[in-house]
């Protein structure tokens, strides 16, 4: 449970975004910001899991491997630390590593997290994978083990939306949504079929990221799936 959560949180960005769009976005960038998430995951009708994430900036570090520039760094409790950086084109991330690795992972081409401008209908594609959809008697179970990097299309639905979390309400949040599929074999009945991958995530002005839902459904007795939601509790 522990490596799923700092898989999805290698790919997430605490970014704020000013009402306004595009050269009013901001990245809480100074270190010492910390949020703690509330994660639930459903793998079932009747089997769900609760357990806190959290996240922290660090001091920014020049990358050798890149360029030599700065990269914002952040942090989650299990173990991933990721760097990102800001321009003109959006927020991207440009590598990662965890606790395991000597040297940071780096992102060819960079991931973006959100792309400029930040307006209704803004579309990017970065690969993810599947957190939760796994074989039932299989070895790995995993799907992420045998499909590490899969496109995801997302798209900027909404910039003006509200949200309510346990850390409170929030407003003029941007909604983006993320669909892919990833093809596996589901049972003999049906053979190979496409599953569907799907996330929302609502970043708010001052914290950013408060909310994330993932849904990944496998209807059949060969594979099981799930969903999985974090929401802010709090943040500094």
């Amino acid at each position: 449970m522990r490596t799923g959560l700092a898989l999805l949180a290698a790919g997430l960005l605490l970014a704020g975004c000013q009402r306004g769009g595009g050269s009013a976005a901001l990245v809480p960038r100074d270190p010492g910001h910390r949020w703690t998430y509330r994660v639930t995951t459903r793998t079932g009708e009747d089997t769900s899991d609760r357990e806190p994430l959290v996240l922290r900036t660090l001091p920014a570090e020049s990358l050798a491997a890149l360029d030599g520039q700065p990269a914002y760094r952040r942090r989650s409790d299990s173990g991933i630390d990721y760097w990102l950086r800001v321009d003109a084109s959006g927020i991207y991330r440009v590598a990662s590593k965890s606790d395991l690795q000597a040297e940071p992972d780096l992102d060819r081409p960079p991931r973006f997290v959100l792309k400029a401008p930040y307006a209704v209908g803004t579309q990017w594609q970065a690969p993810t994978t599947a957190y939760l959809l796994m074989r039932s008697n299989e070895f790995p179970r995993e799907i992420r083990h045998s499909h590490p990097k899969i496109p995801m299309n997302y798209q900027i639905d909404a910039v003006n939306e509200s949200v309510e979390v346990p850390a409170g309400r929030f407003e003029h949040c941007l909604r983006v949504r993320g669909s892919a599929s990833v093809r596996v074999y589901a049972d003999p009945a049906t053979g190979w079929r496409d599953m569907p991958l799907a996330t929302t995530e609502w970043y708010c002005p001052g914290p950013g990221l408060v909310k994330l839902e993932r849904s990944e459904p496998a209807a059949s007795a060969f594979l099981t799936g799930g969903t999985r939601t974090l929401e802010l509790e709090s943040w500094q």
